[in-house]
């Protein structure tokens, strides 16, 4: 959730930002005047209940000296009535603004590229050229390469559950399983996270916190009759770890990294990605979620992407690196970086990992703080980004390690993780 006492003070720059992610002037002038309401309500009940206090000691006054207090009772009951009032106008208010603000998304980093989709994105940089395999005739894509190989079985995960879900078999089961372990080793030994299984499943006001509710609840699977949905990522519990807790200064930054399953409805993906494992509804994630100080934020943001990048280099998989528009971020984002890995087959960059910075604007929301030093508590900045997904790696893994023989080298880094098998034949 935005400072709506930042918007307040500059509402013009407020606007400017917001028009570059699809918020109208409009709305934000109406999220203003209700603010004005909501401070007149304020002012008005203040005043109301400070009348009472006098009226009360007027009828103590009045009882101890045996006077009539008639009066100042009927004053009471009518400042009582209108305090009412005037609470029920402001909660309802109240109300609107969280309504309006909610579905308000995060502004924009100076830095971010402004444009209203994903062509508007700018590439950073490029690594991995001189891998990027060559083949003699096309190369054969990752589910082509699993269901010859009898690691993954599309067809009988459709009968057990329905489209877009998979079984991985035998070495398949093997390879997703090598993978995930190696990522948490290098996050946790080597980078300084601190690992967490967390719940599967997340309440409403954790889905609040992180931005997926109330605007995007068509995308999430629900548990009826209960306040309870599958997590569409594990940003959603270790962000909210801290929900509504205040942390000390010296205890920041504070990384945190876990494997789980994602929960997709991929309700806005229809005819996309129909095959494979590059869009399914449930699929494992080895997430990287960062607590930072505002004025460290960014830099913390460039590491994190390190730390992504290092994943993909280590397996020696061909990526590039892009800036996100303000079209293109998330709905929580200040700033985004997506990796993209080199997927023969489409003879083109996916996304296999996307790291965001969000500034205070989880916080607010999720209520997360820390005190400083010198004793002011502020809002600590939230960053979360894959690391990475580990289907798509599996899926780049299948097509750049495809060999003539229709087997599939395993990278280096792997092997040990494979019980030293180093190929899938």
């Amino acid at each position: 959730m935005l400072d709506i006492k930042a918007m307040r003070t500059q509402p013009d720059h407020y606007k400017k930002l917001l028009e570059s992610r699809g918020v109208s002037s409009d709305q934000v002038d109406h999220l203003l005047a209700l603010d004005q309401k909501r401070r007149e309500f304020i002012q008005r009940s203040e005043s109301l209940k400070k009348e009472r206090n006098e009226v009360t000691k007027q009828i103590s006054e009045k009882k101890r000296n045996n006077e009539d207090a008639q009066e100042a009772i009927d004053n009471m009951k009518k400042v009582g009535q209108d305090i009412k009032s005037v609470d029920s106008d402001l909660a309802q208010v109240e109300d609107q603004i969280f309504d309006l603000a909610s579905g308000i998304p995060n502004i924009p980093h100076e830095s971010v590229p402004v444009g209203p989709g994903e062509e508007d994105n700018v590439e950073v940089r490029r690594w991995g050229d001189d891998l990027i395999p060559q083949f003699d005739g096309q190369p054969k894509a990752h589910w082509d390469i699993g269901t010859d190989l009898g690691i993954l079985d599309f067809e009988r995960a459709t009968k057990v559950a329905s489209s877009r879900f998979v079984y991985y078999r035998k070495l398949g089961a093997r390879l997703e399983r090598a993978l995930y372990n190696f990522m948490l080793d290098k996050h946790v030994d080597q980078e300084g996270y601190e690992e967490v299984i967390p719940p599967y499943l997340a309440n409403d006001q954790t889905m609040y916190g992180t931005g997926q509710f109330p605007k995007f609840k068509e995308d999430v699977y629900q548990v009826d009759g209960h306040s309870l949905t599958l997590i569409p990522t594990s940003e959603v519990p270790l962000t909210n770890f801290y929900q509504d807790e205040i942390l000390e200064e010296e205890d920041l930054p504070q990384y945190l990294t876990a494997l789980t399953p994602s929960y997709r409805s991929e309700s806005g993906s229809a005819g996309r990605d129909t095959r494979g494992i590059i869009r399914l509804h449930q699929f494992n994630k080895v997430e990287m979620v960062k607590f930072s100080k505002p004025e460290d934020s960014f830099d913390e943001l460039e590491k994190m992407v390190a730390n992504a990048e290092g994943i993909l280099q280590d397996l020696k998989l061909p990526y590039r690196v892009i800036t996100l528009s303000t079209g293109d971020m998330g709905f929580s984002a200040t700033k985004t970086y997506d990796l993209e890995v080199w997927i023969p087959a489409q003879n083109t960059y996916r996304e296999i990992s996307s790291c965001s910075n969000c500034g205070d604007f989880q916080a607010r929301r999720a209520k997360i703080r820390y005190r400083r030093d010198e004793g002011q508590i502020d809002y600590v900045h939230t960053l979360n980004g894959s690391g990475l997904a580990v289907g798509r790696t599996v899926a780049a893994i299948l097509e750049n390690y495809q060999q003539p023989d229709g087997s599939v080298k395993i990278p280096d880094v792997l092997v040990p993780y494979m019980n030293n098998i180093k190929y899938i034949k």
